[in-house]
């Protein structure tokens, strides 16, 4: 896979590198606009349904990917579990916690992914379904209430993690509940619609202070000659010990959608490495090195360029794109915060000096009344890079 990957990079970088030069001559794409190379850039963007009305009715839906296409981005993610809730009609959520559907009411009598995958096929956009929240439910929520069994917890016995100001609990990884229930909610995606993949995001992990619940307990006695874990919920081995459940579970996952689509992307949106390891036992590097990821954006949601070009350079981040397509996550925006067009135009500008796979924009509502500076940003259409698993 290394090779013929790194084959496939100086391809890319070639053919960018030539569409760069020619965006360069202006008069001259403008006067035959056939005239350039066509780049190889992912540029996605996330929908949610969190400050933003773009999911809730087929109208705004349809407006949106007609919008996105208008601006040559060729990539969306759209949420699909958010909030203890699936926002297409789900038979797993259903069987699972008894509500197939987000309550809410733009998403009522309709099925939205179902929309979204008519519409962005035929605008030749990938659809690639976000399951946002992970291992992540709110607390109070159905899923919550009728399997608390599935809860991990502190030492001192509490489950609830703030998420700014609203209370969420976490799935224990290592419950084989917990297990059946995420592997059957990715796969019925894959099985159901025609989608080009799913992604999992850094809410597929726990925070590291979890783990203290009684069946994960009872595992790591049986494991540990009857030893309890470490009280330091940072120890060294503790933590890997977890991390490997998360990973078991993610395998398993990767195994069940690609027996029903080999030719489905798993997209990978973490933290950067370090953090996501030590703060939410997510170890990515693993997964990418096993050939477990197809696609990886690494969030980089940072207004200082200096920290932004740091993560750039990571050295970990480096090693991953000798053998998969790594695009970069930026911050169009939060609510109340509108990142301002100069900074987003530096870090793309950054991210493709450094040959990136591409660029992904959190989140569309964020991407604001600018179309003209998006299109300054891609003037041309572009094709998706394409995984070496995939592609070779």
């Amino acid at each position: 896979m290394g090779n013929g990957w790194k084959h496939w990079q100086r391809g890319y970088r070639a053919a960018l590198a030539g569409a760069i030069a020619l965006l360069g001559i202006t008069t001259s794409a403008q006067a035959n606009p056939t005239s350039h190379l066509r780049p190889v850039e992912l540029r996605g963007v996330w929908l949610t349904n969190i400050d933003s009305e773009v999911l809730f009715s087929s109208r705004n839906l349809v407006v949106g990917l007609r919008r996105l296409s208008r601006l040559h981005f060729n990539t969306v993610y759209p949420t699909v579990w958010n909030g203890g809730y699936t926002l297409y009609p789900s038979p797993t959520a259903q069987a699972t916690f008894g509500v197939a559907l987000d309550p809410y009411p733009g998403l009522q009598g309709r099925d939205m992914l179902g929309e979204v995958v008519v519409e962005g096929r035929r605008l030749g956009m990938a659809v690639i379904p976000w399951f946002e929240f992970g291992l992540m439910a709110p607390a109070g929520s159905e899923l919550a209430d009728q399997h608390p069994d599935w809860l991990t917890q502190r030492q001192d016995g509490t489950q609830v993690w703030m998420q700014g100001n609203e209370p969420r609990v976490w799935l224990n990884a290592a419950h084989p509940g917990v297990q059946d229930f995420m592997v059957n909610l990715l796969a019925e995606v894959v099985e159901r619609y025609r989608v080009d993949g799913i992604q999992l995001d850094d809410h597929f992990g726990m925070p590291v202070e979890m783990g203290y619940d009684p069946y994960t307990v009872a595992l790591y006695r049986a494991e540990h000659n009857g030893a309890d874990p470490p009280a330091d919920p940072e120890d060294p081995a503790w933590v890997r010990w977890r991390a490997n459940h998360i990973t078991r579970l993610f395998r398993r996952i990767v195994a069940e959608v690609k027996a029903r689509n080999p030719d489905a992307i798993i997209s990978l949106s973490p933290n950067p490495r370090e953090f996501a390891y030590e703060r939410y036992l997510q170890d990515w590097g693993t997964w990418e090195r096993r050939g477990l990821v197809d696609e990886l954006i690494v969030q980089v949601y940072r207004n200082d360029m200096g920290r932004f070009e740091m993560e750039l350079d990571r050295p970990d981040v480096q090693v991953a794109r000798e053998y998969l397509p790594v695009s970069i996550g930026i911050l169009a925006g939060l609510r109340g915060r509108i990142t301002p067009i100069r900074l987003i135009q530096r870090q793309v500008r950054e991210t493709r000096d450094r040959h990136y796979a591409g660029v992904a924009f959190f989140f569309y509502e964020t991407l604001g009344d600018r179309d003209q500076e998006f299109q300054r940003l891609f003037p041309f259409p572009a094709s998706r890079p394409i995984p070496p698993d995939l592609g070779f």
